[in-house]
């Protein structure tokens, strides 16, 4: 007899009672899909936390429940949240109904999210048709990550963008999904300093600064209609060249093309993963990314020629070897390079992505620390030490390594380890103007000088690092070494 025939699924257990707003409705506001323009409906909505968030965040949201809130109306909604509603529908055409039912209702964008399997389930729990059945008498399918945006896809008939492990946003528009995925991988920039104040910047700063903010966040000077003051700004200065021409004397100009050229290189790392999906036309791409590859490569042929021979080189032996070794960010060992998370967009555009190739599957994963470029393997790894900026020598909580060949995603937690990992020379990890970068140096220094750091193999470790600490009669407070035996 089978499981599936004596076994009386009681959904409404899964609903989970939150303390905050859920992950995937949390992302959706952090990444401005829910906004002051937008409303929000929560289809499954559970105890109808996150409704009740969303609506003291000042956003019009309602939601509906079949057990909790069957009486609430199914309304449409410019953002849908279908969350952890798929993995605990034992019935696979009334799960199937559900992805279509809240498609239906989205205006703009769907949020789906389902539980992944990144860890073997327990061995106390039952199987049941393609999941499993919990203690609770409540059904939980586990995805893949993969298995997850294909069921998605095929479904509704998309394009579902992954936003973070098991969290999927799905756009109707087209330009939209585009621009959504080209912005993660902008980097960021901040507006040239004002170094030499002349008067007829002065007399125009505060009509110039919406054109100083533009090209800081573009890289580029702006085409008819994307400034507001445009027609203040046009009929004082003609065009928008001669009133940069005022903005060059007052500042840096080569701060000016460097945030160009990394703009340049944001635009070649986004294309270049637009490659492993079915590729936008010209014409389906965000007007201003449009501008944007006009101004940079002239055409979107030769843009897109650029990103695919970066692309394509990383298949080539020792390239991403030689990337990581070449990298004057980072830290290096034998086999890989360790890259603070703050710094991914400042590396070299294959490095960038190299590792795009494993985020374009799980979206970014949420409160990594360093990401991981293996050279010995295709592999990326992103690490967690929730202690980075706070404790000296931080230990390693747990880590998500994706294989780049098979897409396979293994979870491994540290939490519980007695001898866990720990990190030395944080400095390394990260670029010269992270804020504590020279706090980090200084105790690097001085660990250096007392010998602290001379036996690589023995400090690795928790343990290790105590024994050398105890050792050498100091103990570290904070960022400071303090001597144990002192007068």
């Amino acid at each position: 007899m089978s499981p599936e025939s004596y076994v009386e699924i009681e959904r409404h257990k899964a609903a989970i009672f939150r303390t905050d707003l859920s992950r995937p409705v949390r992302l959706a506001i952090e990444w401005a899909i829910i906004n002051n323009d937008t409303t929000f409906f929560d289809y499954g909505c559970g105890h109808g936390g996150d409704v009740e968030r969303v609506a003291n965040l000042g956003y019009t949201s309602s939601g509906w429940d079949p057990y909790y809130y069957p009486d609430t109306p199914c309304v449409p909604a410019d953002v849908v949240n279908l969350s952890y509603i798929l993995n605990v529908i034992e019935d696979t055409e009334e799960r199937r109904q559900a992805l279509c039912q809240a498609w239906e209702l989205a205006h703009k964008v769907l949020i789906v999210a389902a539980q992944v399997l990144i860890n073997a389930p327990s061995k106390t729990q039952v199987a049941y048709s393609d999941g499993i059945v919990t203690s609770r008498n409540t059904f939980q399918k586990y995805y893949e990550q993969e298995e997850l945006k294909r069921y998605i896809d095929e479904t509704l008939n998309v394009d579902a963008v992954p936003v973070a492990l098991g969290v999927y946003f799905v756009f109707r528009d087209e330009a939209e999904k585009e621009e959504f995925k080209a912005i993660r991988f902008f980097s960021r920039t901040s507006t040239p300093k004002v170094r030499i104040p002349t008067k007829r910047f002065e007399d125009y700063q505060e009509m110039l600064e919406p054109l100083m903010a533009f090209f800081t966040q573009r890289g580029r000077l702006p085409v008819k209609g994307e400034l507001d003051n445009e027609q203040e700004l046009l009929s004082e200065f003609k065009n928008f060249r001669r009133a940069f021409a005022v903005v060059l004397q007052a500042t840096d100009e080569t701060e000016w093309d460097a945030i160009a050229y990394r703009r340049s290189l944001d635009i070649q790392v986004y294309l270049a993963l637009t490659h492993f999906d079915q590729r936008p036309t010209f014409h389906k791409l965000p007007r201003e990314i449009r501008h944007d590859i006009k101004a940079f490569f002239g055409s979107y042929e030769e843009a897109c020629e650029v990103a695919d021979a970066k692309l394509f080189s990383l298949g080539k032996t020792g390239v991403v070897q030689t990337a990581c070794e070449k990298s004057k960010i980072g830290k290096h060992t034998r086999s890989a390079l360790y890259v603070h998370v703050s710094a991914l967009s400042e590396l070299d555009p294959l490095l960038r992505i190299y590792e795009g190739c494993a985020s374009r599957t799980v979206g970014s994963v949420d409160d990594t620390t360093l990401i991981k470029f293996c050279t010995d393997e295709p592999r990326i790894s992103y690490l967690f030490y929730p202690e980075f900026d706070t404790d000296a020598h931080p230990e390693l909580k747990a880590s998500i390594t994706i294989d780049l060949k098979t897409l396979r995603i293994t979870h491994r937690d540290y939490e519980q380890r007695k001898n866990p990992p720990i990190l030395h020379r944080k400095e390394t990890f990260v670029i010269s103007n992270y804020s504590l970068y020279q706090e980090f140096a200084q105790l690097t220094q001085k660990e250096q000088e007392l010998g602290l750091l001379k036996d690589k193999s023995e400090i690795g470790t928790r343990e290790g690092w105590a024994k050398c600490l105890a050792e050498h009669d100091v103990e570290i407070r904070g960022h400071q070494i303090h001597f144990l035996n002192e007068n």
